[in-house]
């Protein structure tokens, strides 16, 4: 019979005089190697694994501060957004209240630091009166200056776009004048005249005074010729700062140069 080979462990503490010893079979022997190597393995693998669930672990905390930290300052970029469009509009409304919009954008001269509104003409003293009272039919020129024609009266089928009056370049916030006596028969906002003024003459006479930049009168007023009426500006269809002058009679539209001859 073959004697089974064993491993014999001998455990000596410090300070003792006699020792321990263990025999073990060598199959079991190897199998606890084994066993111990395979354990020593895991433990290593698991800690090379968790180590960075660790540490994510540990700043999630810090994001999350950093998260309720962004979502606040978020909400005070929002509501600083809010306020300041609400200032934006009520500083407009103020700005169109006060007739900010109606100074000119260019300088009287080229040392003025500061922009000025078109001067309004005055007569001396113990001249002839300029203007006759009452209504009466159109014929004054509708600016205290001639102003530059940029384009007159088209007629329908003359070329491809019809126009019923004249277009006189000035700048923004020159004084509109009524070109007759007569009554403010409508006034508001065109898609194509802007800001207009029509006002109803005698002799079934209409004048129409378009892209305004504000408007003096209201419905129903009566105003003498002569009478600042508006101001002129580049509302509606518009590319530029001008007036659009058109006469009408019995609801056709008049070439004004064949009536007004003051100015032209």
């Amino acid at each position: 019979m073959t004697e089974r080979r064993r491993v014999t462990i001998v455990i000596h503490r410090d300070g003792e005089v006699v020792s321990r010893s263990y025999r073990l079979p060598l199959t079991v022997a190897r199998v606890g190697l084994v066993l111990l190597a395979v354990l020593g393995v895991i433990v290593i693998v698991g800690g090379i694994l968790y180590a960075p669930i660790v540490r994510s672990a540990a700043t999630v905390p810090g994001l999350r501060d950093r998260v309720v930290r962004l979502e606040s300052e978020n909400a005070q970029v929002r509501d600083l957004a809010r306020t300041l469009a609400d200032a934006e509009s009520r500083y407009e409304q103020i700005r169109g209240m006060l007739g900010g919009d109606i100074v000119r954008a260019v300088q009287p001269t080229p040392t003025s630091p500061l922009p000025a509104a078109v001067p309004i003409l005055a007569l001396a003293p113990a001249s002839p009166p300029r203007y006759e009272s009452g209504l009466s039919a159109p014929s004054h020129w509708p600016l205290d200056g001639r102003g530059v024609v940029t384009r007159g009266q088209v007629s329908p089928g003359v070329r491809d776009e019809t126009h019923t009056g004249l277009d006189i370049a000035v700048p923004v916030g020159t004084p509109i004048r009524a070109s007759g006596g007569g009554v403010v028969a409508e006034v508001g906002q065109d898609a194509e005249y802007g800001r207009y003024v029509m006002l109803a003459h005698p002799n079934q006479y209409e004048t129409l005074y378009g892209h305004a930049s504000r408007l003096l009168v209201v419905i129903g007023d009566t105003v003498q010729a002569g009478q600042v009426i508006a101001l002129s500006g580049s509302t509606g269809r518009s590319t530029g700062p001008h007036l659009h002058f058109e006469v009408r009679r019995s609801g056709r539209a008049v070439d004004p140069r064949t009536i007004v001859k003051e100015g032209t």
